[in-house]
């Protein structure tokens, strides 16, 4: 599979660079010496084995690719790790070595050892991306564009509001995943049918130790086919998924050349074409949705495997491995792009302008009913305030001098009620933001408060 060239540039490359098949060995590795030392520690081995197995495997060059073989007929990268340790240590620490665990042990902690640091790494991209919005919101608190709903022009809204809605979603998201990267993820270890077998009690004071020792947490029980905690892991990759791609599919579509409201920052070579010069696609925007499409579907895999039989997955565990890792580093390069985007994005409030005047006004036909209704009734008011809109626009005059025209000729007894200063303020996009500010104001003190 060409990985470098249709997977690899929609992940962090940083992140790929930390989770190669060696870092996975080293992963195992870690998780390995960490029970030794434990378990003499607690007085289960004898003195100076885990420093004597640390000697002698911490500079042994394991072979990834060996070990890769081996997964076809044990199932797991942890068997034929395992054989291949045992093979480098000399024959006095061999029965210490992978003592009390099973491979599910192995493979299900590695997996948290590399994820641990991924975790970081989004909640500071994240971080970034609340940073960076919170500047912008405030900008354009009062910037006032048109709504949209259904795909169609509705009401005024301010860019200021559309903003703080990605920062919400992206902050919601970090907060998400801060629930799970703060205690740790937790160590997974049960031995062969996750109850210690012939450890006792020992078991859970090994368990414990051992998360201590590697930086994870200590679960209440080993969570060998409870998969809550790869559940919770990988439905938070995916919530913040969700909201990066909210942002990347916004701002695609208000790149459109039609509407031009915004475009993504600039850069040499940035979102050219092959074919068409004058093209200035959203790439950034494409890379972030392509990788958060990527996302779901593997969420959708793991939610899947979620109920696994008896004390072992028959292939749900083993399902979940890829998906769990791939996730994380799609999201972290879907966030490296929000983090841009949010930095550089170039707004141009005079297109918001101009396409709250597309439609000749009558994005402002309810505030002009809503002045009418109570000289002309509701049908009669919402007829005016459409028919005016339409001469507006076919005219290509404010819609303030198309109502005044009509309520002239129709209604002229309104001359005295209803004056020229009352049409502009019901047809001013600008005095129609509802609680556009009052929400900019709140989700900043939230945001703030973090």
């Amino acid at each position: 599979m060409p990985d470098a060239l249709i997977q690899h540039p929609f992940m962090s490359q940083s992140g790929l660079a930390a989770s190669r098949d060696e870092d996975f060995v080293r992963a195992m590795l870690a998780f390995e010496l960490a029970l030794a030392e434990t378990q003499e520690a607690e007085g289960a081995i004898p003195a100076d084995v885990s420093r004597r197995m640390r000697a002698c495997l911490e500079s042994h060059d394991f072979d990834p690719s060996a070990i890769a073989e081996g997964v076809a007929s044990g199932g797991n990268a942890a068997i034929p790790f395992v054989k291949a340790g045992r093979a480098a240590l000399p024959d006095d620490l061999k029965p210490y070595w992978h003592l009390g665990a099973t491979s599910q042990d192995v493979v299900d902690s590695a997996l948290m050892i590399l994820l641990m640091p991924r975790l970081e790494r989004l909640d500071a991209l994240l971080a970034r991306c609340r940073r960076a919005a919170l500047p912008l919101m405030e900008a354009h608190a009062r910037t006032p564009m048109v709504g949209r709903t259904l795909m169609q022009q509705a009401l005024p809204i301010t860019f200021g509001v559309k903003v703080a809605h990605w920062a919400l979603g992206l902050e919601q998201a970090r907060r998400r995943l801060a629930t799970l990267a703060e205690p740790g993820l937790p160590v997974q270890f049960g031995g062969a049918v996750g109850v210690h077998s012939g450890w006792e009690t020992l078991g859970l004071t090994v368990m414990d130790g051992l998360a201590e020792r590697l930086g994870l947490s200590a679960p209440v029980l080993p969570w060998h086919t409870d998969r809550q905690p790869i559940h919770a892991l990988s439905t938070a990759f995916d919530g913040a998924a969700g909201a990066a791609e909210k942002l990347a599919l916004d701002v695609s579509l208000m790149t459109q050349t039609e509407l031009g409201e915004v475009a993504e920052p600039a850069g040499e070579g940035m979102g050219e074409s092959s074919s068409m010069p004058h093209k200035r696609n959203p790439v950034r925007c494409a890379m972030i949705r392509g990788a958060c499409r990527q996302i779901h579907g593997h969420t959708t895999v793991i939610l899947n495997a979620t109920a696994q039989p008896l004390e072992r997955g028959l292939g749900e565990w083993h399902a979940e491995w890829a998906p769990l890792l791939d996730s994380a580093l799609l999201l972290e390069g879907a966030l490296e792009q929000a983090a841009v985007l949010l930095e550089g994005l170039e707004v141009h409030g005079e297109a918001m302008q101009r396409n709250l005047t597309v439609t000749g006004g009558a994005i402002m036909a309810e505030p002009v009913t809503r002045l009418l209704t109570p000289h002309l009734g509701t049908e009669q008011a919402k007829a005016l305030a459409a028919e005016a809109a339409e001469q507006a626009r076919q005219q290509r005059i404010p819609y303030a001098d198309a109502l005044e025209a009509l309520m002239a000729s129709r209604h002229g007894e309104l001359s005295g009620e209803i004056g020229r200063a009352d049409l502009e303020a019901a047809t001013d996009p600008a005095l129609y933001l509802g609680s556009s500010q009052a929400q900019v104001d709140r989700a900043r003190a939230w945001l703030e408060d973090r």
